[in-house]
C-alpha cells in the first residue's frame, strides 16, 4: 500500500530540465554552509561584541534577532524571483552585497551601524534558498526528499561553523575579523556557486515582485505549504529561542565559560548535519507528516531537559542534541512538502522559509527578553509556548494524513 508521501510529496509540476554540473549539488551545499553561518555569526560572539561596546551582553542580545529578520526580509523580496529571473546573474549580485555588508559590519562603529549591516548583510544572504527548487526539481522523484536533505546538512554544518569556529575566532582574533572573513567566503564560494549554474533564458512577463504578490493566495489555496509554513515555524522558533540565548548562560554566572569554551558547545550540532540525509530517506519512504509528528515529540522532551541543563551540564548535552535531530528532521520533511506542493516551487518556498525565520526572530526577541528578566528558565518557557503554538494551531485545520 503507498505510504503518505504519495499524496504529500508530490512531483513538481515543471519537467525535469537538463542535467546540471555534477559540482551543483555539493556546491550549493557548502555555499549553505557559508551563508547560513553568516546568520549566526553574531550569536556566539554576543559577549565578545558587548565588551567592546562598553555594554551588557543582554542588552547586545538584540542584534542576533535583527539578523534573522534580515534573512526573512530577503527571502520575502528575493527568493521569489527565482520563478523568473536569471538565477546566475541574481546569485552573483547577492553575493556581492552580502560581502559588502560584511565588510560593513567589520568596521561598524557602534551596536546601531552593527545592527544595519547585519539585516541587509543577512537579508542579501539568501542565495542557497534561490537554488534549493533547483535541486528539487532535478532531483529524481524517489531520492528528492534526499537531495534536499544534501543541502539542509549544508545549512546546519554552517550554524555549527558560525558558534564553533566563530567563537574561537572571535576569542583568538575579535569579532571584527570573523565578519571580515565571513565576507570573503562568501564573495568566493557565492561566484563559483553562479559560474556552475545552468544557463537560463526566462523572460518576465509580469512584474518583478509577482511571486510576492502570488504569495497569500497560494498559502489559501494549499493547506499542505500553510501547514508546512506553520509548524516549522514553531519549530525553528523554539530551537532559536534556546541557540540564540545559549551564549549567555554558558558565559554567564551558572557556567562562567569563555566565548571560546562556550563556541565549542556548538558541535552538538554536528547532530543535525548527519541527520538530514537520514530524515529525508525517511521522508521519502515514510511521507512527511508522520516525521514532522515524531520530530515534535522529541523537541518537546528536549525543553525540560534544557531547563534542568541550567544547573546539570549533562542534560544540557542530551537536550542539544534532541532539539537538533528533531529540529532538521522537521525541516527536512516540511520544506520537501513546500517545495513540492504547489506549481510554483520558488514562491512557495519563499513562504515556508520566510514563515520559519520569521518566527525564529520572534522567538529570539521574547527569548533575549526572558533571559534579562527570568533567566534560563524564561527561555525555556518561550520555546515550550513556540512549539506548542505551532503544533496546536496546525491541528485545527485539514486532517494531516
Amino acid at each position: 500500500m503507498p505510504s503518505a508521501s504519495a499524496r504529500e510529496v508530490r512531483a513538481p509540476a515543471q519537467a525535469t530540465k537538463t542535467a546540471a554540473s555534477p559540482l551543483l549539488l555539493p556546491l550549493i551545499a557548502v555555499c549553505t554552509a557559508v551563508t547560513a553561518a553568516n546568520v549566526y555569526l553574531a550569536a556566539p560572539l554576543l559577549p565578545l561584541i558587548a565588551h567592546d561596546f562598553g555594554m551588557a551582553p543582554p542588552a547586545v542580545a538584540w542584534i542576533a534577532s535583527v539578523a534573522q529578520l534580515g534573512y526573512a526580509a530577503g527571502l520575502l523580496f528575493f527568493a521569489p524571483l527565482g520563478d523568473n529571473v536569471n538565477r546566475r546573474r541574481l546569485v552573483a549580485v547577492l553575493s556581492v552585497a552580502t560581502t559588502a555588508a560584511l565588510a560593513l559590519a567589520a568596521a561598524a562603529s557602534g551596536t546601531g551601524a552593527l545592527a544595519v549591516s547585519v539585516f541587509i548583510a543577512s537579508a542579501a544572504t539568501v542565495v542557497p534558498q534561490l537554488l534549493v527548487p533547483l535541486v528539487a526539481e532535478r532531483a529524481p522523484a524517489e531520492r528528492r526528499a534526499r537531495h534536499v536533505g544534501a543541502i539542509i546538512a549544508g545549512l546546519f554544518t554552517g550554524i555549527v561553523a558560525a558558534r564553533v569556529l566563530g567563537g574561537l575566532a572571535g576569542q583568538a582574533y575579535g569579532w571584527r575579523w570573523v565578519f571580515a572573513g565571513a565576507g570573503v567566503l562568501t564573495l568566493a564560494l557565492g561566484l563559483a556557486t553562479a559560474l556552475v549554474l545552468p544557463a537560463e533564458r526566462r523572460r518576465r512577463t509580469g512584474p518583478l515582485f509577482a511571486g510576492l504578490m502570488a504569495l497569500p493566495g497560494l498559502l489559501r489555496n494549499s493547506p499542505d505549504l500553510w501547514r508546512a509554513c506553520l509548524r516549522q515555524a514553531g519549530m525553528f522558533g523554539a530551537w532559536s529561542a534556546l541557540w540564540t540565548s545559549l551564549a549567555l548562560l554558558l558565559t554567564g554566572k551558572s557556567y562562567g565559560l569563555s566565548t571560546a569554551t562556550a563556541g565549542l558547545f556548538g558541535l552538538f550540532g554536528l547532530a543535525a548535519a548527519a541527520v538530514a540525509p537520514l530524515a529525508g530517506g525517511l521522508v521519502d519512504r515514510f511521507g512527511a507528516a508522520k516525521v514532522v509528528r515524531n520530530a515534535y515529540l522529541l523537541a518537546a522532551v528536549s525543553v525540560p531537559l534544557f531547563w534542568l541543563g541550567g544547573q546539570v551540564i549533562g542534560a544540557l548535552f542530551v537536550a542539544a542534541v534532541l532539539i537538533h535531530i528533531a529540529l532538521v528532521a522537521s525541516q527536512v520533511a516540511n520544506q520537501t512538502l513546500a517545495l513540492t506542493t504547489t506549481t510554483a516551487p520558488a514562491t512557495a518556498n519563499t513562504a515556508y522559509v520566510v514563515s520559519g525565520f520569521a518566527g525564529g526572530a520572534l522567538a529570539s526577541i521574547l527569548a533575549g527578553t526572558a533571559f534579562s528578566h527570568w533567566g534560563w528558565g524564561g527561555v525555556c518557557a518561550v520555546a515550550a509556548v513556540w512549539l506548542a503554538l505551532g503544533w496546536g494551531a496546525t491541528t485545527r485545520r485539514t486532517r494531516v494524513s
